[in-house]
Order: C-alpha cells, then sequence, then structure tokens
C-alpha cells in the first residue's frame, strides 16, 4: 500500500476509466476525491463501496468540468476536507463525432473545455501543495488521438494533442520539485464513451454497429482487442510509485499497437 497517507482527485471518475483508476489508487491506501456527473444514488454507491473495500476515505466532488472556478474550488475541497492533493488524474472526457464543416461550434467548445482546459485549470489548482511537500503525480489521460489522428474527431484529437503537450510542459517546470507528469495514451477502451459515440459513428459513416466495431474501431488496434479499464488503471497506478520516480514528461502508448507503425 505504497500510497498510504497520500491523497487523490480524480476527475471524471464516476464510470468506466476514471473509477477504475480511482478504485486502483484507495487499493494502493490513497483517501480519494471522485468526481462527475451521473445518477446521485449510483454515485453514492460507488462512492461508499470504495470506502468499504479499501479503508480509506473516499468523498465526492460534482465539480462541472468546463467551469474553471468549480474545479479550482474543487481542488481546494480536497485540500480542507483530505488534507492536501498529492496525486492528480485529469480523466474527464467527452466525445462528439462529426464532419468538419458540420462540427457544432458548442461542442467544439465544449470539448476543448472538458478534455483539455480542465486539466490546466486543476494542474494550476493542485501544482502549489505538490511543489510545498516536494512530492506529486500528474497522469493525464490522453489517447492514442494525442498521437494520431481520425476522421470527424476534430475536437476530441485536436484536445488529446494538446493534453500531451500540457504534459511536458508540466513536468519541465516541476522536475526538481518531486512531482512528475505524464499521459497515458490508450487506444481504444470498451467504455460508456466508446459505445456512445458508436451511433454517430455509423450515421457519419453510413455503417452498421458490428461495422464500425471491426473495421473502424478495432481495425487501428493491431491486437483486435479493446483496452480494459482495470489495465489503464493498473498503468496510472504505477506512475504514482515511487519506481516511477524518474518517469515524467512521457506519453505512455497502451493502444494493442496502433501508433506502432
Amino acid at each position: 500500500m505504497f500510497l498510504k497517507s497520500r491523497n487523490a482527485v480524480v476527475t471524471g471518475s464516476t464510470s468506466g476509466i476514471g473509477l477504475a483508476i480511482a478504485t486502483a489508487l484507495a487499493a494502493e491506501g490513497a483517501n480519494i476525491m471522485i468526481n462527475g456527473f451521473g445518477d446521485a444514488a449510483a454515485v453514492e454507491t460507488e462512492r461508499a463501496k470504495i470506502e468499504a473495500d479499501h479503508g480509506v476515505r473516499c468523498v465526492y466532488n460534482g465539480a462541472d468540468m468546463s467551469k474553471p472556478a468549480e474545479i479550482a474550488a474543487m481542488i481546494k475541497d480536497a485540500e480542507t476536507r483530505l488534507g492536501s492533493v498529492d496525486v492528480l488524474v485529469n480523466n474527464a472526457g467527452i466525445q462528439f463525432v462529426s464532419p468538419i464543416e458540420d462540427f457544432p461550434v458548442e461542442k467544439w467548445d465544449q470539448i476543448i473545455a472538458i478534455n483539455l482546459s480542465s486539466a490546466f485549470h486543476a494542474i494550476r489548482a493542485a501544482t502549489p501543495g505538490m511543489k510545498a511537500r516536494k512530492w506529486g503525480r500528474i497522469v493525464n489521460t490522453a489517447s492514442a488521438h494525442s498521437l494520431v489522428a481520425s476522421p470527424f474527431k476534430a475536437a476530441y484529437v485536436t484536445a488529446k494533442h494538446g493534453l500531451a503537450g500540457l504534459s511536458k510542459t508540466v513536468a519541465l517546470e516541476l522536475a526538481t520539485f518531486g512531482v512528475t507528469s505524464n499521459c497515458i495514451s490508450p487506444g481504444y477502451v470498451w467504455t460508456p464513451l466508446v459505445e456512445k459515440q458508436i451511433p454517430d459513428t455509423m450515421k457519419a459513416r453510413n455503417m452498421t454497429k458490428e461495422q464500425v466495431i471491426n473495421d473502424v474501431l478495432l481495425t487501428a488496434q493491431p491486437t483486435k482487442q479493446f483496452v480494459t479499464v482495470d489495465q489503464v488503471a493498473a498503468l496510472a497506478v504505477y506512475l504514482c510509485s515511487d519506481a516511477a520516480a524518474q518517469i515524467t514528461g512521457a506519453n505512455i502508448s497502451m493502444d494493442g499497437g496502433w501508433t506502432a507503425a
């Protein structure tokens, strides 16, 4: 339990990758602040389960990741309720699929805000405490789309490329303070986010669901398998360990070989 006495904030953690990361960090002893939207009863069930299963504190903050003031207040709330923010996992993300000429401006703004700017605002708020304590771990959930592009995903690809650049910049700034900053770039992970985008891709490409899965999603991954949320979580936990103290500014692919070519 190498994270015992450490405190972590994981954004977008009421389901999918974020929930898996929050749970895995708790398993190593970290107290957790989860964040995200969802049915209040379902969120409370997950929060209570993390506490009961792992014997840590787990609190919830419903900050809207498109609103900078709420993000800053979330970090302050975590520092007040947990004592510090030692680990920050920027995982919140949304997706929208559309040809560029039809891409709604409001969707572009929303995706950039939630997938990219939210990480900036959270890091900005959490960094002073990490620097003062001379220890911190920042993990950003990027995507294979931080390295390569796909059609009809202009905002998402732009945001994930930006997140990789932000991670590198923060890594250089904090390199002498015992704080690391890294990206995890998964390929397609079977999550509600991926499942939700299938109908839009079916429409944009005039394909069946099976064609989208096999000919669009998994065609990019040579292993022909979805990445699992537990695999992503395990890598996030490793990046928080002392063994990973010299890994900073990295963008680590976990994409079944997608970006190897």
